[in-house]
């Protein structure tokens, strides 16, 4: 925090103070701006980060400026929707697959939030027949997460994800478990495109497993598009979040003024 803020002040000396300010963060984190713990992480199972006001301190260094408290993968979601990979879509999907894994929706265009941070990272999967790991994830074992984020995958195979060669049986059972997202993401609201960015999905041989695995696990239920342009890497690559914090400031400035606009007539 303390060299976040460090950062912010040398480049408001050097760059004037900006507009505004946008947090897209890992979670589970406080969306809610009536609640007492906006801008907070809350309950995450990375050390030293649980009940952190994340938000206050940043947004109280840069003098109370606008600002947007969103999640790290919706934030690479409007990143992709408004010049990558899902633009021009009303309803996709967003997957991240590095040391955890984050999932964010967008419908109609907006992002969907519910009544709080989504975790489509922790949803229930059904295991590879072939996979005795007992899952990584420090709640679920063997959730979506604890199954198939970067460090379950060096728990399992002794070697990180960068490590394992392309043909190596890894990849199959990853393959099992991200397409089980994606057509539980096609059950709940069908999107138009599904994007997975993330350290894991560097490894491009995962994509057609798991358009693979998606077919076979629909077995013709859904009518699916055509998968090549379905199941897709992000356009802005692992820039996709910070691009989208970019886009989610700039729309809250349009947003404010468009407000002001109508107040003002």
């Amino acid at each position: 925090m303390a060299g976040l803020i460090r950062f912010f002040s040398e480049a408001t000396n050097v760059h004037g103070q900006p507009d505004a300010l946008t947090v897209g963060t890992f979670g589970p984190a406080d969306l809610d701006p009536d609640s007492e713990s906006y801008g907070h992480i809350t309950a995450t199972p990375k050390a030293g980060w649980a009940q952190t006001d994340l938000l206050g301190p940043l947004r109280k260094a840069l003098g109370g400026i606008p600002a947007v408290f969103e999640t790290d993968v919706n934030a690479a979601l409007f990143g992709e929707a408004s010049s990558g990979a899902a633009k021009g879509l009303k309803h996709t999907a967003y997957f991240t697959v590095g040391t955890g894994i984050g999932g964010g929706l967008m419908i109609g265009g907006d992002l969907v939030h519910g009544s709080g941070h989504p975790e489509m990272g922790h949803m229930r999967v059904s295991r590879h027949p072939d996979d005795k790991f007992e899952g990584a994830c420090s709640f679920h074992k063997d959730c979506l997460e604890g199954m198939a984020c970067g460090p379950a995958l060096e728990k399992r195979w002794g070697k990180s994800a960068e490590e394992l060669p392309a043909d190596h049986p890894a990849w199959e059972i990853e393959a099992h478990y991200l397409a089980q997202a994606c057509l539980n993401v096609l059950m709940i609201a069908p999107p138009e495109r599904i994007i997975f960015g993330g350290g894991v999905m560097h490894q491009e041989q995962l994509f057609p497993l798991i358009r693979k695995k998606l077919s076979e696990l629909s077995n013709g239920y859904l009518p699916l598009p055509e998968l090549d342009g379905f199941v897709v890497s992000p356009e802005l690559g692992d820039d996709a979040g910070l691009l989208g914090c970019v886009a989610l400031g700039r729309q809250l400035l349009r947003d404010q003024e468009r407000i002001g606009q109508t107040k003002g007539s």
